[in-house]
């Protein structure tokens, strides 16, 4: 039985890498467009949401706060696709990931604090807790949609894995 208290750290590019991308304009040159009104970003993210005949779909997920400390019972996987989350007005909000496997290495979890202005997008078969946000807020999410099984859900109910913030 595992029996741990998961405390988050600030998020940067180098220690997210292995679960995916940090969604940000950080670091990155911009191309002039709209007769210099605009700049955009590219290569900010590197989504994978093509296999097995899979598609890309935009969606918006309303979250609900969280109340911490709070206990971790379940942790997901998508296998067959990237999955992306950004906020939708300047907050934080936390993630909580193990490196891909058959099942979730709860002795490799680790906790990261999302800045304002930050996104996230895990690679596929990555181990998450559902969206963590610090107050309600909706959040944008590019996702594959299609066949097959892009769910796969770990009940880890018995063990004593606490988040603090």
């Amino acid at each position: 039985m595992t029996n741990c208290v998961i405390k988050p750290k600030p998020i940067n590019k180098e220690n997210f890498k292995k679960f995916g991308d940090m969604i940000t304009t950080a670091d990155i040159k911009p191309i002039e467009i709209n007769e210099g009104y605009a700049k955009r970003f590219d290569g900010i993210a590197n989504l994978d949401t093509s296999k097995d005949n899979g598609e890309t779909t935009i969606s918006i997920f309303s979250a609900l706060k969280r109340s911490f400390p709070m206990k971790i019972d379940m942790m997901e996987k998508h296998p067959l696709g990237s999955q992306a989350f950004i906020p939708m007005k300047q907050t934080t909000f936390l993630v909580l990931v193990a490196p891909e496997g058959n099942k979730p290495d709860l002795n490799r979890i680790e906790a990261f604090i999302v800045p304002p202005e930050i996104g996230v997008n895990y690679n596929p078969g990555t181990w998450h807790f559902p969206l963590i946000a610090t107050e309600d807020m909706n959040f944008l999410i590019v996702d594959r949609k299609g066949s097959g099984d892009n769910l796969v859900i770990e009940n880890i109910e018995k063990e004593e894995i606490i988040l603090k913030y």
